[in-house]
């Protein structure tokens, strides 16, 4: 890889007088950016996009783009819009991309005078278009990205796709399938591995925006102080930084199914939902306890590990020059 790929900077493009975001959550995936999404929406003076991952600017991600199983993940999340929206009119079919740029606008009629506007779509990072579609429409927004230890990042995406059911094989044979699949069709092997590819993704955005435009944060630091973090972006975002979020509940927690092959069947034969709904609330946590294992006891196989960090190495060496950060630990 080479580490000094050029960028060209495209001419800004007039702008509407609709509200419309002025910063952005890019990335990376499966760090932390739905929590973050949830506990910038508690700030009065901040308005988050009520649906999160619209990927407006981000055009590899279409339904026609999409593999037939990530369609039907698609499909369902469409039943909730007309909820979270809320505005009368008919809602467009799967889910929650946002493909024009009047139903993108649609997302910030809500504003009401917040200072800082906001959407949080994490395949920003990834994809190759998003950040010189952003700096085309609004080269005056703030930019924020979490990077999170590859390795770990592509372990936690894993992880999600078993619990949706997308999946049953090994983390590893998951791995070697990714390593496999054709580029192109978006699925759950690809843009797997190719999502912590961070250094060529985040130069496409420090080639545009101006440095004090850009926040990078890292996740193994960022969440180990959810204060200190929130109450640096609250500064980055000119609101006020005194405002303290509610960050007790952690949103898209790490969780794994203790019976992964029965759980992938129960999915797919789409019969998981009428069965816990069989099971009173006040019963439901003890059944999620004893269907899913949660938290810091799931771990990466070292093997696993290792094999990743000889993947990424090159990148990661080549981010820690671009961005002059030891990142030793990621090698580790």
């Amino acid at each position: 890889m080479d580490c000094q790929d050029a960028q060209i900077r495209p001419s800004p493009i007039a702008l509407s007088k609709s509200p419309a975001p002025n910063f952005f959550i890019v990335g990376a995936g499966k760090a932390g950016t739905t929590s973050l999404h949830g506990y910038l929406h508690q700030h009065p003076e901040i308005y988050m996009s009520p649906v999160k991952e619209p990927c407006y600017f981000a055009p590899e991600i279409r339904p026609e783009n999409f593999s037939p199983g990530f369609r039907r993940h698609l499909e369902r999340q469409t039943r909730k819009l007309k909820h979270i929206l809320n505005d009368g009119e008919p809602v467009r079919p799967l889910g929650w991309i946002a493909q024009d740029w009047d139903n993108y606008l649609r997302l910030f009629r809500p504003v009401r005078g917040e200072k800082a506007i906001g959407e949080a779509s994490a395949a920003y990072l990834w994809s190759s278009a998003a950040a010189a579609n952003i700096y085309a429409r609004f080269p005056e927004a703030r930019i924020v990205m979490i990077l999170r230890d590859p390795a770990e990042r592509a372990f936690s995406q894993y992880l999600h796709q078993v619990a949706l059911g997308l999946t049953r094989l090994s983390f590893r044979r998951h791995i070697e399938h990714a390593l496999r699949v054709p580029h192109g069709e978006l699925n759950i092997y690809y843009p797997f591995l190719e999502a912590g590819l961070y250094a060529a993704q985040v130069k496409r955005f420090l080639d545009l925006f101006p440095r004090d435009q850009v926040r990078i944060y890292w996740y193994e630091e960022a969440w180990s102080n959810p204060s200190h973090l929130l109450r640096d972006l609250f500064q980055f975002l000119a609101v006020n930084p005194e405002f303290e979020a509610d960050t007790t509940r952690k949103i898209l927690e790490r969780r794994r199914p203790r019976f992964a092959r029965a759980h992938y069947y129960l999915k797919k034969l789409n019969v998981w939902r009428p069965l816990r709904a069989l099971v009173p609330t006040s019963l439901r946590p003890s059944l999620r306890s004893a269907a899913f294992r949660t938290g810091g006891s799931i771990r990466i196989d070292p093997a696993d590990r290792q094999f990743l960090i000889d993947y990424y190495r090159p990148d990661i060496e080549c981010l820690s020059t671009l961005l002059n950060r030891d990142l030793s630990s990621w090698l580790i």
